[in-house]
């Protein structure tokens, strides 16, 4: 008995040296993984490639860093490998969609992770939603889809391609119609060049990445944004169209995703140690001019949001009235 007990404290004690262990020497020869839950060219894509160059300095020890692409089940694919299977170190990082805390809060299906307990890393960009459409198409105001039908095209259920033009007919009564079965913001972009579809609900960011030539010789326009306030001269947003409170709350729970930007996590139980480094590396690549000066060149704008921060924001949503929660996959489903 006394020979167990001495070698059960001699395990806990290796263990406990293991995370003791300092950061530098932790991460110094390995490789940190950088799980990107969208296809290459999309611009969270983009932007981890980004990160990825200039980070890796900031991390003690100087560790490699490779980015991986997981597309799959509205990032749900990435979003359950990281929570699920990735190792818990620290060696792994994942980029995912916004919307992931979200699907957990309303009990999608598939969804096999608690928002909680991944590490929040921070978030390089805050970026508008709206729903864009071509000119020719009909619909040039957006009180013109009451009247009016739209088709856009969406890259599957769980997105917000998908999700927004749902939301919006189904919440307010906007004629949107959308065609499915695209990957990622670049097809549908092509589709909407081609006219097999006429419009797209994306992040303001995003679609400026691969619309900007439609946007700038008229071929398209921004019809409304989602956010609760104007950001945009004579461009309503959706709020201005909700009829009672019961509506307004559940667009602002649809809009409290793009407060938590382009989100980077880790998986459970990562040290905390490890995770304090991690934040205070991004933190100091958001700031770094150089990497500034090259999202500039590449038509992005930085604007940090922290690890904290995004706790709080994630906070806030998991608060969210029940009864209200219950709503909102039969609203943001065909």
């Amino acid at each position: 008995m006394r020979r167990l007990t001495s070698a059960l404290v001699l395990l806990a004690a290796i263990c406990a040296s293991g995370h003791a262990r300092p950061v530098d020497e932790f991460y110094k020869g390995k490789t940190i993984r950088v799980i990107v839950a969208q296809p290459p060219g999309d611009i969270y894509d983009t932007w981890a490639r980004l990160i990825v160059r200039h980070m890796r300095t900031n991390i003690p020890g100087n560790p490699n860093m490779v980015v991986e692409n997981m597309p799959g089940g509205g990032t749900l694919v990435a979003a359950n490998f990281l929570y699920n299977r990735a190792p818990q170190d620290g060696t792994t990082i994942g980029s995912v969609s916004r919307n992931i805390p979200n699907f957990a809060f309303t009990k999608r299906s598939n969804v096999q992770y608690d928002p909680l307990k991944f590490g929040w890393i921070g978030s390089p960009e805050l970026t508008g939603r709206g729903c864009y459409a071509r000119v020719d198409s009909g619909v040039t105001e957006a009180t013109q889809l009451f009247e009016r039908e739209l088709v856009v095209g969406t890259d599957g259920a769980g997105t917000a391609a998908s999700e927004t033009p749902n939301l919006l007919r189904n919440l307010l009564g906007m004629k949107f119609r959308t065609v499915d079965g695209y990957h990622g913001t670049n097809s549908i972009a092509l589709a909407i060049e081609r006219k097999e579809v006429f419009g797209i609900c994306q992040t303001i960011a995003g679609f400026e990445q691969v619309g900007r030539q439609m946007l700038d010789d008229g071929t398209v326009r921004l019809l409304l944004t989602i956010e609760a306030r104007r950001g945009r001269p004579g461009v309503p947003t959706a709020f201005e169209f909700a009829k009672t409170d019961e509506e307004r709350k559940i667009l602002s729970f649809n809009a409290s995703t793009l407060e938590l930007g382009r989100p980077w996590l880790v998986p459970p139980n990562v040290p905390p140690e490890r995770i304090a480094a991690l934040r205070a590396a991004f933190d100091a690549t958001m700031k770094d001019e150089t990497f500034r000066g090259e999202a500039k060149q590449r038509g992005l704008e930085v604007t940090l949001r922290t690890g904290p921060e995004l706790e709080v924001i994630l906070a806030e949503a998991a608060a969210f009235p029940p009864h209200l929660l219950a709503r909102i996959p039969q609203l943001t489903s065909r």
